[in-house]
């Protein structure tokens, strides 16, 4: 009998992209809609009426691709046409851009109301995630 031996290929698991809130935020669940709102900016606060500051990485940065196809269900592109199209028919702004995750976690612990997305890795006691249905 001949036994066949595939090289193993060994894939470096990548941390789940969790959404993460400012730790005075109430809401500690939205679903998939509701975040997509909020990351799209057409939902402009939180549903106790708390006015919701979204922040995001850089289009091109790998964390950014990944929560936006994984957990919005859309491509970065479609994003910033979206945000392209308030700010220059002035209904609306941007998201705050970051350049890190650990600016990222800092902006989120300081800004009330701040909302943004974060490797488990980067997670600490002054941010807390919340979960998407």
């Amino acid at each position: 009998m001949l036994a066949l031996s595939w090289p193993s290929v060994v894939v470096a698991d990548e941390s789940p992209v969790l959404l993460v809130a400012h730790p005075d935020v109430r809401t500690l669940r939205l679903t998939r809609d509701n975040t997509r709102a909020i990351f799209a900016m057409r939902q402009r606060t939180w549903p106790d009426g708390q006015a919701v500051r979204v922040h995001v990485l850089n289009n091109d940065d790998p964390v950014h691709g990944r929560f936006v196809k994984e957990r919005l269900a859309v491509y970065p592109h479609q994003l910033q046409l979206a945000w392209d199209r308030m700010v220059f028919s002035g209904t609306g702004q941007a998201p705050t851009r970051v350049f890190s995750q650990a600016e990222m976690r800092e902006r989120i612990a300081s800004t009330p109301g701040a909302l943004g997305y974060l490797e488990r890795e980067y997670l600490d006691d002054r941010v807390q995630v919340v979960s998407m249905e």
